[in-house]
């Protein structure tokens, strides 16, 4: 019992979760009550056991879920929130309920099913059962059968969705369990009875047993249509309202909503569709074409087979209907023509809309072959056409079939009218607007009066169909002069039809009833023919919508007109009928006179011709009186207005009673019922007055009085005629003026626009310059209303004239055309008329180009050009394509119909030529332009094809492709594109072009759209395809689609279609959904089109929501004139003039000040990134420009709309600069508390910042910036770095207002410059700010070196990209600046390098003029003297550096970075004032002052610090996905990989902060000293070493010559980069990365150091210098061999050639080489000796014997000596194998010393027997021989003395002299005359000069052959030199081996992973080519390759004395 009182004491909630079944039976029970007595559904109450219900119905002990199941039932019932647990409950119910065997449990397990459905959630309720049938325990199954079945029996068909369960029925009917087939048999039946016969097909293939017996139950089934007996919640209130009707015996409404159920579900719908195409036989197309009638008739019969299926898969069937097009129109044989007949009736019912666009070429042929007269022709061709008519719309096929009634073969004329009659069945109001009503009206008038009787009556039966269809009032019109017999005969028709659509149709036509018809047609029409339900939306919602149609009534006119195909008269025909009781005939002056007289008072009649002109005003003001009194019934217009014309009439002299008589003409026009008969009375005074000074306004007045009671367009019509057939130019220019203020406030609707052009032309022809500037004032009106294409008409002008228009249009651009103000009220029935025009919005302009006047071109589209077009011959096809564009071009604007030329141009958009496709797309694109809105039909057939182009795999073809396609969309809008499959059918292509290109193209198309047809939703599978394509671009515009594909569709509908896919990509494409319905756009432009809408009529904002049909309604009949482009302007004005529509405005600006009050940044995930890419993969603009182009701002704006909130973008992006400075003190104020929000959206601000820097407003500017320093700020504090693409977009826009001449401006820019180098790298600012040096603004240039040299002070050298030296070149251009300030700024800089570099810096500014250098060493100089004092403002800035450096977590991120903003700031702050730019170096004075004040903060042990970020460093190394902001801190995001975060720490060791430096060695040191994580430092070897040389060379240069900073500093530094050292050479992987250059740098560095006499002389020195020699011993052992000797020998070189190395530093490098000689035996092995030669060969050039004799010591000499014979000892004579590397071999001694070393070791050793030896020895044998010596020498002498050879002896005597130094010839001179001895000194003198200056000639014999193998070669070699001259290359067609190609440099290439490492190299290489040329040796004949670019001998010598100049002055 205890148990039961603990559990009795918990609450409900608890005890149902208990572990005990009976407190759970009690928590149950309990629930229960608790669920009765919430009378509340949205009680909180009920949240509490959300998570609990699937618990109550899934319990483990069946009596308490007994109870749980019954609770759970009324919580399902009650709570508002039980929809959120339908899908874990219903499947809770399927697993653990219906397989109880308790009848009770699964009853109650139903009926929460059921509940489920009835709160509207049946389709996830479906889901869950439907994955129930799968299940294997056949209870369940059966079960779940069962509660489908109750389901559908009781909610109906439309809430249970058939298609799904009638998949799996055959499946059920196979299963072997009775139970589940019955259950099967059962639900069949049900179903049956929703669909009937639609069910038959996908049952076709069960047991035929089976379907026998369901076919007896079919039987047995009531006839009646079912009803639903249970209804949804949202469905009760309607049922309640349809029971009361019932009762009153009302059944209409409700028999017509149970008249939309039953055709629900389409038979053709639930099956699979067929492939037939392929499965046409081979040699169809053959046969089809074959002369004998029985093999065509063969291939029609295959076809007829295939056409069976009810229903084809879509493909390209236009061959095939072609082929079957010719049998019907051309071939003889009846039979066959009938056979094609129902080839075609098979397509058209299994294509449906998809053979939509082939109606349009055989519906002519099926037409004309009507002249057959046998019976079973006519009835194949009735029903192939009624088949094509399903698949296209009237609209579509209307001019092919108007075309055929006028033929004269009378069968042909019937069966077109019975089809006419056929086809209007089909029709509804809405389908069949008067637009299309009129011609086929007017076609069959025609007919009904033909002679023969049968034509006659198929007339009248098509023209009573159409009275049925749309009403009496629709049709009457058309039949107003058809007599009372035929009248009768059509009405008599009219009631004998039976409509396809019939009670929404007998609707229509019942006359009591008419009033709603017009609204609700317009309602059913604008949603497309869908399920509209308006059924159930209440009787008076059409009535109230039905007015509103009036404003929208006057701009549609011109649209039915144009289709029509009437143009502008079409329109004004209609007006009459309107205004017919305007019309009035004219009156004789004797009538006139007795009406007014019965009006007016006798006085005033009498006086009006008084000759006193005091007595006519007075009679004019009774007059006046008089027609104020009147009543408008009562006034006789025309008789007054005759009065007022009677003598004087309008040649009235005194102004002031024309004044008033004008007036009255007014009122007449105002007050009374005036005709245009009146008008024309008077119009013609009121234009001779119109000029008038003192009547004018007057006349204008009566004028537009006149124009609203007679419409503008006839009153402005006579107007414009009547002025322009007189000559007074005053009065032409004022009634141009008149006008365009008229149609500014009648609008433009109904004007005649080809009238007003040619008046127009006549007035810009003018003489006078006012009537001129009136015409191009009106043009900029009419420009307004009818846009660009106006333009068209004047292209013929005066290019002077043109100008003026093109100023006035562009003037135009961008503003809307008013509202109209006038001209509404009276003719507003119009607009009830006319309401039902519109399916589908259209812009007010579309209306006024269709006014414009087009011209027919079928007749020009010959038959001869389109078999042009389609030639083999490619110039042929390109001549047909050229002739259309002319024609096209000819006529401007054209009629839609364009014969034969869709299907020849289609043929050439897949032309295999892609100039023609692209050409042919060009066609396109003006043909779209030059059609306008009609283009609409031809979207199927031309359009579509179009749209197959985008999958081209050429890019410009796809682009011109998308031009195309946008021209077309443009014209017709997107509905015509959206409808049908034929998009989905050209998104499931597998081509990832097309399908990215289309992608793309509808995520720009559908946010624009209000509302879509319904067959978007057909695209959605293959959108999921895509966004699983394999391509990555696909997916990604997939992905971007997919919110507005959402947007339209819901994400209720594109979650369901998730179904068909695989589990695996149901959870992707799920996630996906999910993604895009957080950033699913809420319709952008909604707000501002919701309040466009109700522009003069309101429908309640509530329903604009609610349901899409009344949306549509809604945009389809008020449509307001203006563009959407009007946006927010257009909602404003709205408000002020809706007056029923109240609730609209208050809803939206209430709306307006939530935004307000909302974040004005909105966090879209992955914003950014998706920004980056889509820039990256240049979906989107580069921001990159000179000046900000529209297209720039555009594309930002629409980035902005989904991350900014709209109330601020509009400010951002007004025209008014008062705005930005809003909208700048919005985003400061907004930047403290929404940061993430401002960091999301940071590369939009930066770049709307941009486009502010463009502004010339400097209050905007200055706002700006400031906003720019909170912001950097801000980015700071937060540790934000600057991504690539944010820094690119702003810095060089920043960088161009540093040349602002306001100094405050410049000021500022400067300090956001300081603060950007702490959220962006510096070394990348750098080449930004270079890049500003280049500008032609001589400030900008100046602050940019300043800049610069502030970034080198207080980073270091290593700021300078690519390399120091290149970036100090381009710095030292500026020194000789035109400005003053420049140069200034140039030699700072350059100074400021100096004094971190020392004289290096001359090395890397290159050559300079004298000038320049004169000036630089002048400044460098001076800077010298400059006195040590720091300036007062440093020690101001101290503090913040000191609080900075603290021993917490953020030292490492925040420490440095400061550290370097404040000495930046203090660089900055000097950098104007150059005298004080030079001083002890700043930064370590700095630290000085740190010392002193805080120590401990300084000397704050690092690693323990370091210690745990390490790992985080490494992270990346262990963890494969990159963690961000994992690595130590101080990086961004692209430090966030281990090596870029390495290369991050060995660019802070070159610091010149000691600190900084000290903080990077420890970091790597700690990663060095662990084995595993040692590895990471590979590939940063040379790197790492540079920056170590470098932080040697600063502290020998700079730190130690400091004598503020103290020493214990440099001491701590100095064993930091030692023992980091130790340990990276005692990594023998590591080491042996080091590179020559590096290395040679580096024991640069380190003998300095140990040389160093000041280290010695500190308490630590000595021990410092015992670690370097430490560290040097490991460098030689450890480093890679050739690497370490080549670097030595280099540097041996470059020692003894310096003057100022001190003979010890040479002694030193010496003494590393001999213990590499000592290492030598063990390492031959792994050195490249080729390498090593070389370098001894280029060190023994430039030092021959002699040089190196002269030297003090003996020791180079003995050292090379030891080397080489060394390597001789342990190579043997393989030693001369490894010269290959020498070009030139005779340059140095080396070969001739390495074959004296082997003759001497062989000599020793005795040994002969080896061949090479022998041939070494033989060949030295022959060198050294005295007597052939001699006889060379004789015979050189031989030649000289010749006549013919003189010259080849002295050139072979000189190579002989320079070979053998040593060689004595003067015994062959001696016996010679003095004046030989003369000529052979002078000859080689002048050889010696030639070779000199001409260092660079081809080398010789030594050059070409690099194969030798062995001393053989060599002997060889001196055989042919002894027989010809040194000069000519010995075999010039063999070619050197590809192994001594590629190693002809002198230098090996060094591999190095910074551009640092290349500088050093190329330093390195100059130095030697320096030496190399100065050496004055003879030797220097033929120089090492790489040695061709060196500059002149003069120039370096120059160089070399001028250093040495400025050394001694330094001294």
């Amino acid at each position: 019992m205890g148990d039961d009182s603990e559990w009795m004491k918990l609450p409900v909630d608890q005890k149902c979760e208990h572990k005990l079944w009976k407190a759970r039976l009690s928590g149950y029970e309990e629930a229960l009550k608790i669920f009765q007595k919430i009378k509340d559904e949205k009680s909180p109450e009920w949240s509490k056991f959300l998570g609990l219900i699937k618990k109550f119905v899934t319990d483990s002990n069946a009596v308490v879920q007994l109870k749980g199941l019954e609770a759970a039932l009324v919580y399902v019932e009650n709570a508002h929130v039980a929809g959120k647990t339908t899908g874990e409950v219903v499947s809770g119910v399927v697993s653990k309920v219906f397989n109880q065997p308790k009848a009770k449990a699964k009853e109650l397990g139903v009926e929460i099913c059921l509940m489920f459905v009835e709160i509207e959630k049946g389709e996830a309720v479906q889901e869950e059962l439907l994955k129930g049938l799968d299940s294997k325990n056949p209870k369940i199954v059966v079960a779940c059968i069962e509660t489908l079945r109750k389901a559908l029996s009781e909610f109906g068909s439309k809430i249970i969705l058939l298609k799904p369960i009638i998949k799996v029925l055959p499946k059920l009917f196979e299963s072997r369990e009775k139970a589940v087939r019955d259950e099967a048999k059962l639900i069949a039946v049900e179903i049956y009875r929703w669909i009937r016969d639609a069910l038959r097909p996908p049952l076709q293939n069960i047991n035929s047993v089976q379907l026998k017996e369901l076919e007896e139950e079919w039987v047995k089934l009531p006839t009646g249509a079912p009803k639903p007996t249970r209804f949804l919640r949202s469905q009760q209130e309607l049922e309640a309202k349809l029971e009361q009707q019932q009762s009153a015996g009302g059944d209409a409404e409700g028999g017509g909503d149970d008249g939309d159920e039953v055709p629900q579900i389409d038979a053709y719908e639930l099956l699979e569709a067929v492939e037939i195409l392929s499965k046409l036989p081979k040699d169809f197309y053959d046969k089809i074409e074959a002369k004998k009638w029985q093999e065509r008739k063969e291939a029609l019969e295959a076809v007829e087979v295939l056409v069976k299926n009810p229903k084809l898969e879509a493909g390209d069937y236009a061959d095939l209907v072609k082929a079957l097009k010719k049998v019907v129109g051309k071939d003889t044989n009846v039979m066959l023509v009938a056979l094609a007949a129902k080839c075609l009736t098979g397509l058209a019912v299994g294509l449906r809309k998809k053979f939509g666009q082939y109606a349009g070429h055989v519906v002519p042929t099926i037409l004309e072959k009507f002249k057959e007269k046998k019976p079973q022709v006519v009835q194949a061709l009735q029903e192939a056409i009624d088949a094509i008519f399903l698949t296209t719309t009237l609209q579509n096929i209307s001019e092919d079939v108007l075309a055929v009634m006028d033929n004269k073969n009378p069968t042909i004329k019937q069966q077109t009218s019975l089809f006419i009659a056929r086809s209007f069945r089909h029709c509804t109001a809405s389908t069949l607007p008067k637009s299309l009503l009129k011609p086929f009206c007017a076609a069959l008038l025609k007919h009904i009066n033909d002679s023969a009787p049968e034509v006659r009556d198929a007339a009248f039966e098509a023209l009573g169909t159409a009275l049925k269809v749309v009403g009496e009032k629709a049709v009457n019109p058309f039949l107003a002069d058809v007599d009372k017999l035929k009248l009768d005969k059509i009405k008599e028709c009219s009631e004998k039809v039976e409509l396809v659509h019939g009670k929404k149709a007998g609707l229509a036509a019942d006359k009591k009833d008419f009033k709603p018809v017009p609204g609700r047609a317009a309602a059913s029409g604008a949603a497309g023919d869908k399920d509209t339900k308006d059924t159930s939306a209440p009787k008076p919602g059409p009535l109230k919508k039905a007015p509103a149609a009036k404003p929208g009534g006057p701009p549609k006119k011109g649209k039915p007109a144009a289709q029509g195909g009437t143009g502008g008269s079409g329109t004004r025909n209609k007006k009459a009928v309107e205004t017919k009781e305007m019309v009035e005939p004219e009156l004789s002056i004797e009538v006139c006179e007795e009406k007014a007289s019965a009006v007016l008072p006798a006085t005033c009649i009498q006086l009006l011709d008084s000759s006193n002109w005091k007595e006519r005003l007075a009679c004019m003001e009774e007059f006046q009186k008089a027609v104020e009194l009147m009543d408008r019934t009562e006034m006789p217009c025309q008789a007054l207005v005759r009065m007022l014309a009677k003598k004087p009439g309008w040649k009235e002299t005194n102004f002031q009673v024309m004044q008033m008589k004008l007036h009255i003409v007014a009122l007449i026009a105002q007050k009374g019922n005036f005709s245009k008969t009146s008008a024309q009375i008077v119009l013609d005074g009121l234009v001779d007055k119109i000029g008038d000074v003192k009547c004018g306004n007057n006349a204008k007045e009566a004028m537009t009085a006149i124009a609203e009671a007679c419409l503008l367009p006839w009153t402005a019509e006579q107007v414009m005629s009547l002025a322009f057939s007189q000559k007074n130019p005053k009065n032409q220019s004022e009634t141009l003026n008149w006008l365009s203020n008229a149609i500014k406030e009648f609008g433009f609707s109904g004007l005649n626009v080809k009238a007003f052009i040619s008046n127009v032309k006549t007035a810009l022809a003018a003489t006078n310059p006012a009537v001129r500037t009136s015409a191009i004032t009106l043009l900029g009106v009419m420009y307004l209303y009818v846009g660009p294409s106006l333009r068209m008409f004047f292209e013929d002008e005066k290019p002077a004239l043109l100008s003026q228009i093109d100023a006035e249009f562009e003037k135009m651009q961008g503003q809307n055309p008013p509202a109209p103000t006038r001209g509404i009220s009276k003719h507003s029935t119009s607009g009830t008329d006319e309401g039902e025009d519109g399916d589908e919005p259209d812009d007010g302009g579309s209306d006024a180009v269709d006014l414009l006047p087009r011209t027919e071109i079928s007749d020009k589209i010959t038959s001869e050009l389109v078999s042009k077009i389609g030639d083999k011959n490619w110039k042929i096809r390109k001549e047909g394509l050229d002739e259309v564009a002319a024609i096209i071009n000819e006529a401007k604007f054209i009629q839609p119909n364009i014969g034969e030329l869709p299907t020849a141009l289609k043929g050439r958009l897949n032309d295999s030529n892609k100039i023609l496709v692209q050409q042919t797309l060009t066609i396109l694109q003006q043909l779209a332009v030059a059609v306008g809105p009609n283009i609409k039909q031809h979207v199927k057939n031309l359009g579509i094809p179009i749209i197959t182009v985008l999958g081209d795999s050429k890019n410009n073809v796809r682009s011109a492709a998308l031009a195309t396609v946008n021209a077309w969309a443009e014209q017709t809008g997107m509905k015509e594109w959206l409808e049908g499959e034929d998009l989905s059918e050209e998104l499931k292509k597998e081509n990832p072009f097309l399908r990215q290109e289309l992608l793309g193209w509808l995520a720009e198309k559908l946010p624009t759209l209000r509302s879509t047809p319904t067959d978007l939703i057909l695209c959605v599978p293959h959108l999921y395809s895509c966004l699983e394509d394999r391509n990555g671009d696909v997916r990604k515009k997939a992905q971007d689609a997919l919110p507005f594909f959402m947007m339209h569709l819901g994400y209720e509908k594109m979650a369901k279609a998730t179904g068909k896919l695989k589990p695996t990509s149901k959870d992707q494409v799920l996630a996906m959904l999910e993604k895009a319905k957080a950033n699913m756009p809420a319709k952008p432009t909604a707000p501002a089109k919701a309040t466009s809408k109700p522009v003069g009529g309101s429908a309640p904002a509530k329903f604009q929501t609610a349901s899409a049909p009344v949306e549509d309604s809604v945009s389809g009949t008020v449509e307001s004139k203006p563009d959407p482009k009007k946006g927010k302007a257009l909602g404003v004005s709205s408000k002020t003039k809706t007056a029923q529509g109240k609730k609209v405005p208050s809803k939206t600006s209430l709306k307006e000040d939530e935004d307000k009050s909302g974040p004005v940044f909105i966090v879209v995930p992955n914003g950014k990134e998706q920004r980056m890419k889509d820039e990256k993969g240049l979906k989107v603009l580069k921001w990159n420009f000179t000046t900000p182009r529209d297209e720039y701002i555009e594309q930002l704006k629409t980035q902005m709309s989904s991350c900014v909130a709209k109330w601020l973008q509009d400010e951002m992006f007004h025209s008014d600069f008062q705005h930005h400075n809003k909208a700048l003190a919005v985003m400061v104020d907004h930047l403290e508390s929404e940061k993430e929000g401002v960091i999301g959206c940071l590369d939009l601000i930066l770049k709307w910042v941009t486009l502010r820097f463009f502004d010339t407003n400097t209050s905007v500017l200055m706002k700006t910036l400031e906003y720019l320093k909170l912001l950097f700020t801000l980015l700071s504090d937060e540790e934000y770095h600057l991504t690539e693409n944010e820094a690119s977009s702003f810095i060089p826009y920043l960088i161009l207002k540093v040349g602002e001449p306001k100094d405050v401006i410049r000021k500022d820019v400067r300090a956001i410059l300081n603060r950007m180098c702490l959220v962006y790298p510096a070394s990348k600012m750098f080449p930004f700010i270079m890049e500003g040096t280049k500008s032609k603004n001589s400030k900008q240039r100046a602050e940019c070196l300043e800049e610069l040299g502030c970034l080198v002070e207080s980073y270091g050298m290593n700021v300078c990209q690519p390399t120091p030296g290149k970036a100090l070149k381009e710095i030292a251009i500026h020194i000789g600046d035109r400005d003053n300030a420049v140069r200034n700024a140039a030699l700072n800089t350059i100074v400021t390098v100096y004094n971190v570099h020392g004289d290096q810096v001359f090395k890397l500014i290159g050559t300079l003029s004298e000038k320049d250098m004169s000036m630089l060493e002048e400044r460098i100089k001076r800077s010298a003297k400059r006195p040590s004092a720091a300036p007062v403002k440093q020690v101001e800035e101290k503090p913040q550096r000191t609080q900075s450096i603290s021993c917490n977590t953020n030292m490492l991120r925040k420490g440095p970075a400061e550290d370097m903003s404040s000495k930046l700031n203090q660089a900055r702050g000097m950098s104007g004032h150059p005298e004080a730019t030079q001083m002890v170096r700043r930064e370590f004075q700095l630290d000085l002052d740190e010392i002193e004040s805080d120590s401990s903060a300084v000397r704050c042990e690092m690693p323990e610090l370091v210690q745990h970020k390490l790992d985080d460093i490494f992270e990346p190394v262990l963890i494969p996905e990159p963690k961000i902001r994992a690595v130590s801190p101080h990086f961004d995001d692209m430090h966030s990989n281990t090596a870029s975060t390495i290369n991050f720490i060995i660019s802070q060791v070159a610091s010149g902060d000691i600190n900084t430096s000290i903080q990077a060695l420890t970091q790597i040191d700690e990663v060095l000293r662990q084995e595993d994580k040692a590895e990471a430092m590979s590939g940063h070897i040379d790197q790492f070493l540079i920056a170590t040389f470098m932080q040697l060379r600063l502290i020998y240069n700079t730190h130690m010559a400091d004598e503020k900073l103290e020493k214990d500093e440099i001491i701590k530094l100095y064993s930091c980069i030692i023992g980091n050292m130790i340990s990276l050479f005692q990594i023998e992987s590591l080491a042996r990365q080091a590179s020559t250059g590096v290395l040679k740098d580096l024991m640069h560095g380190l003998i300095t150091l140990m040389l160093d006499s000041r280290i010695e002389d500190l308490e630590e020195g000595q021990q410092v210098i015992r670690s370097v020699n430490l560290l040097v011993v490991k460098v030689l052992e450890k480093s890679d061999q050739t690497n370490i000797l080549s670097a030595l020998l280099v540097l041996l070189q470059d020692s003894l050639l310096a003057t100022a190395s001190s003979p010890k530093f040479s002694e030193l490098v010496m003494k590393c080489l001999w213990r590499m000689v000592r290492l030598l035996p063990d390492t031959i092995n792994s050195i490249n000796l080729d390498r090593i030669l070389l370098d001894i060969h280029i060190f023994m050039k430039v030092f021959p014997k002699e040089k190196l004799k002269q030297c003090k010591s003996e020791f180079p000499i003995r050292t090379l000596k030891t080397l080489l014979h060394t390597l001789c000892k342990l190579k043997g004579p393989k030693i001369l194998d490894h010269l290959t590397m020498i070009d030139n071999k005779n340059e140095s001694e080396l070969e001739a010393h390495l074959c004296r070393m082997m003759k001497h070791s062989m000599e020793q050793t005795g040994s002969k027997s080896d061949k090479e030896t022998e041939k070494g020895a033989s060949r030295i044998d022959e060198k050294s021989s005295k007597a052939k010596v001699n006889d060379f020498l004789a015979e050189i002498f031989k030649k000289i003395g010749s006549k013919e050879n003189t010259k080849e002896g002295l050139a072979e005597l000189y190579e002989y002299k320079k070979k053998y130094s040593d060689a004595d010839i003067e015994p062959f001179l001696k016996n010679s005359s003095q004046f030989f001895q003369s000529y052979v000194e002078r000859g080689l003198r002048v050889i010696e000069m030639e070779r000199e200056g001409k260092g660079r000639l081809p080398s010789s014999a030594g050059n070409t052959n690099g194969e030798e193998v062995g001393p053989s070669v060599y002997l060889e070699r001196l055989k042919i030199l002894r027989q010809r001259c040194g000069l000519d290359n010995t075999k010039q067609d063999d070619r050197p081996p590809l192994s001594s190609l590629l190693s002809k440099p002198a230098v090996p290439t060094v591999a190095s992973s910074t551009d640092m490492l290349h500088s050093k190299l190329s330093q390195l290489r100059e130095s030697r080519e320096q030496h190399q040329h100065s050496d004055p040796d003879p030797s220097q004949t033929h120089p090492a390759g790489p040695v061709t670019s060196s500059p002149s001998t003069a120039n370096i010598d120059d160089l070399k004395k001028r250093l040495e100049r400025i050394k001694s002055s330094r001294k």
